[in-house]
């Protein structure tokens, strides 16, 4: 068995949380919500629901990781107390990552397809939504395209924790940091952006009444959830590489400032320039592969901001999947004593073969609609994953460090704490223990209900 690995730097650890909380939920879901619901009111409930409930579970799971030193199914047996069960959740927590990879790998084929095609002006049509389907019904494009996701992820992941995977999210995440302030300064310097940038920036709860404002909170509770990626160990694992020189309050406040800075310039991109070529801002989840090559047809140099765009939304993309591969391999290498290469061995076809129902969900799986008129095999595992498995494993690992009968909330406090940096209050331990549960048990609920009474 091969010795355990750790992270080399605190920017390291930082940047490696980050880059697995940033990806297709800051970028693509975050722009899109935000113009339903009436833009920057939307906004500062998303960022207050972001403290609430994002925050505390955070925490928890780097907590967990760092007192434990282990993947979620070996350190749920190690903290928990003698006779209880909470270790059940270990192997649900993990098959959560490969349903998440099933889909996410197939979104990031469709990003490097655009990347690839961007420069040649292959996007510069006004009939963008015929591409993207296009793209989706070919599905030997798309499997190539996925492999080829899957295949760099793996291999980054195979070079080691701290030669590779630590080397390329800090480039990676740097690269994307750069190129989302270089597009943001381009869509507010577009003509027209001046309306776009007070739609976002300007709160209008009118507006946001008009879409309904009991629907916009719960899709703000919803997005600070599910944005950061919470709930199946991703996180819990990167807790597991670090020392104790630092509180874990702080570190989650960095990491989660870090993952709103992104979110919050993908808008800076997108509404200026949405509004700037009279597009709708609100246009779902078409937004990026639909309506945004319609735009990048007509702005100057479109084919260049075109490509620097996908390659931002590639690098989002490859900075998660680099770390959710790396909780899955840690899984095999702590629990069976497996070598990374042999773990990156048996997982990289697995993986590829899982992806394939999402891909031929656009073909041959057409007729298959499990959530009603109109949705895919995509949509059903982002369902279990988004709408089931994340929420249900945050409960769990809330009422794991809360309760005595779990962890208990003096030995997790007492972890967190441990450090220098911000403490956690002792006033939270009321809010943690009985309010956060049940706001996240509504999101579930809601989740459920919202599918459900469609069908």
């Amino acid at each position: 068995m091969e010795e355990r690995e750790t992270l080399a730097s605190r920017l390291g650890f930082i940047l490696l949380s980050a880059g697995c909380a940033i990806g297709l939920g800051n970028v693509w879901r975050f722009p899109y919500i935000t113009g339903q619901y009436g833009g920057a009111a939307f906004v500062l409930i998303y960022l207050a629901f972001l403290v609430m409930v994002g925050l505390p579970v955070m925490v928890m799971e780097f907590a967990i990781g760092r007192a434990s030193r282990q993947n979620i199914t070996l350190a749920l047996r190690t903290l928990e107390r003698k006779g209880t069960k909470w270790h059940a959740y270990g192997p649900v927590a993990i098959a959560g990552n490969y349903i998440l990879m099933a889909y996410y790998t197939v979104v990031t084929g469709w990003l490097i397809r655009y990347f690839i095609t961007a420069p040649a002006g292959m996007l510069a049509t006004s009939d963008a939504a015929s591409v993207f389907t296009a793209l989706r019904g070919d599905a030997i494009t798309q499997a190539i395209c996925t492999a080829a996701a899957i295949a760099i992820g793996f291999l980054i992941c195979l070079g080691g924790l701290r030669n590779s995977v630590e080397k390329a999210s800090k480039a990676m995440m740097g690269c994307l940091l750069i190129l989302i302030v270089i597009l943001a300064i381009n869509s507010m310097m577009l003509p027209g952006s001046g309306e776009g940038l007070r739609f976002y920036l300007v709160p209008d709860f009118g507006r946001m009444a008009e879409a309904g404002i009991s629907e916009a909170v719960f899709a703000a509770m919803s997005q600070a959830f599910f944005t950061l990626g919470l709930g199946i160990g991703s996180m819990e694992i990167f807790g597991s590489y670090i020392g104790k020189e630092q509180s874990l309050l702080g570190e989650s406040i960095r990491i989660i400032s870090l993952d709103t800075f992104v979110a919050l310039f993908s808008g800076l991109i997108i509404f200026p320039a949405c509004f700037a070529f009279g597009v709708n801002p609100g246009a779902g989840p078409g937004l990026i592969f639909e309506t945004l090559p319609n735009i990048f047809a007509q702005m100057p140099g479109g084919r260049i901001w075109g490509t620097l765009f996908f390659l931002f939304m590639t690098f989002a993309a490859m900075t998660t999947l680099v770390a959710v591969f790396e909780n899955i391999l840690s899984f095999w290498m702590d629990n069976k004593g497996w070598s990374r290469k042999k773990a990156v061995a048996v997982n990289l076809p697995i993986v590829m073969l899982s992806s394939l129902p999402c891909i031929l969900g656009y073909s041959i799986f057409t007729s298959f609609q499990p959530l009603g008129a109109g949705t895919s095999v995509l949509d059903l595992e982002d369902f279990l994953i988004s709408s089931t498995i994340t929420p249900l494993g945050s409960t769990l690992l809330v009422l794991f460090c809360a309760h005595r009968y779990g962890w208990g909330w003096e030995s997790f406090r007492k972890e967190a704490d441990e450090g220098k940096g911000l403490r956690i209050p002792s006033w939270m331990r009321v809010y943690i223990k009985y309010v956060l549960p049940l706001i996240i048990i509504a999101i579930f609920i809601k989740g459920y209900w919202d599918i459900f009474s469609r069908l």
